[in-house]
């Protein structure tokens, strides 16, 4: 079996998880601008050795974004460089698709359901994209996107079960798409154990970044991020 440090910390919640012979560790807190002090010590806990000593992770999984800017900055920083120093490939995961999964383990949606995952963007805006469950996983039926709620435009027909902090802004979409969400859960977050499925799909088939490939995925083209080798000496 593979072992997978997972990482997230794209949204409100700071998470971390390990899979190790089919065994699941994790620490999950919800800690608001607060990633930043939190992580390491996350990650001590839960790999008191540390990574490189370790010795039997085979990847690193990530919530790649959309989310904060700030978080997504941190995981993907925090992740290049314990794949650097262990010499591990990651795994960059969606952070709406690894919500998907949270709300799939917690019994909100089941196999073959549509569902709506949301992340308030914190701007009069949410990032969005649909889903489908087959065999256990989120299957993304539309690209990860950033609209105003009144611009939301699910193109189809079926009920929708809606879930994330992006239907804080519930009252302002439109009524063809409200009448659309049959269960509504607007608390849930993404939580780093839920990474791990996909992460793991994602491994199996081969679809991995080394260390330098590492990038938050901001869905806005004006945001940039510069890897390590592009960001030049630091004072």
């Amino acid at each position: 079996m593979t072992s997978i440090l997972a990482i997230d910390t794209s949204t409100e919640a700071c998470s971390v998880a390990l899979s190790r012979n089919g065994v699941i560790s994790g620490i999950h807190e919800i800690v608001p601008r607060r990633h930043s002090q939190r992580l390491l010590a996350m990650l001590q806990d839960l790999l008191p050795e540390g990574i490189a000593a370790d010795g039997g992770l085979d990847a690193i999984a990530y919530g790649s974004g959309p989310g904060s800017f700030t978080g997504l900055r941190i995981a993907a920083s925090a992740v290049q460089g314990l794949c650097f120093a262990a010499a591990l490939p990651a795994l960059p995961v969606s952070t709406l698709a690894c919500q998907v999964q949270t709300a799939l383990r917690l019994g909100l949606i089941g196999e073959g359901e549509a569902v709506l995952s949301t992340l308030d963007a914190h701007i009069g805006e949410l990032y969005w994209a649909l889903y489908q469950i087959e065999d256990g996983l989120p299957q993304a039926l539309t690209a990860a996107a950033a609209s105003k709620p009144e611009q939301l435009d699910l193109a189809g027909s079926g009920t929708l079960v809606a879930i994330g902090s992006g239907l804080h802004y519930l009252e302002h979409f439109r009524a063809a798409t409200q009448e659309r969400l049959s269960r509504r859960h607007p608390d849930l977050l993404p939580a780093a154990r839920d990474l791990l499925p996909l992460a793991q799909h994602a491994l199996a088939r081969g679809q991995v970044q080394m260390a330098e490939q590492v990038c938050p995925v901001y869905v806005r083209d004006e945001i940039s991020w510069k890897k390590i080798a592009e960001q030049g000496p630091r004072s």
